[in-house]
């Protein structure tokens, strides 16, 4: 295990923490999704008090999810980075804000979300080859309007983009540092 990998696994694993310390201390419980049964997720953990929501929990990914399909369709080795912050556990969607606003980070809820998840990064990458922009790996969505948090493939740096624009503002030099500076937003 690489140095980098370990401490994003840690970063995700200290932000999940405080994600749910906070949520605890919000709303006297852990936290809970709409349940959706045609989306089950080992994420899930019991049925909240109405039977419509559902509480949940982040899961490590043993083993990591692969990307070797996506890898070998688009002829590109995706950053370790991206790898490790979608191939590592499953979870809900989680809000949080950073020194620029507020952002959701996506996060595969499950294998099948996790196969969208990989049809949806072959998109953005055939886009950005076909506007020859540089290759990024979207993972967070902004409270602006059409603006993404993505991951440059080549470098790892995070950055703000326009969907369909070449990425407008460095964000953070990593997605460790990045992870390691949002606040939990529940």
């Amino acid at each position: 295990m690489s140095i980098n990998h370990s401490s994003l696994i840690n970063a995700l694993e200290h932000f999940y923490q405080r994600y749910i310390q906070s949520y605890h201390q919000q709303h006297n419980q852990g936290p809970t999704v709409e349940h959706d049964e045609d989306w089950p997720s080992p994420c899930e953990q019991s049925k909240g008090a109405d039977g419509e929501r559902i509480y949940w929990q982040p899961v490590a990914c043993e083993p990591p999810l692969d990307f070797t399909n996506i890898e070998q369709a688009l002829e590109l080795e995706l950053h370790p980075d991206i790898k490790t912050y979608f191939g590592s556990f499953f979870s809900a969607n989680l809000a949080a804000t950073a020194s620029d606003g507020g952002l959701e980070l996506l996060f595969p809820w499950s294998q099948k979300d996790f196969e969208r998840l990989q049809e949806n990064i072959l998109g953005h990458i055939w886009m950005k080859r076909k506007l020859k922009q540089e290759e990024t790996v979207f993972f967070a969505v902004t409270d602006i309007d059409d603006v993404i948090l993505s991951l440059v493939n080549s470098t790892g740096e995070i950055w703000a983009e326009k969907v369909g624009k070449k990425p407008h503002r460095k964000i953070a030099d990593s997605m460790t540092d990045f992870i390691n500076s949002l606040e939990p937003v529940v």
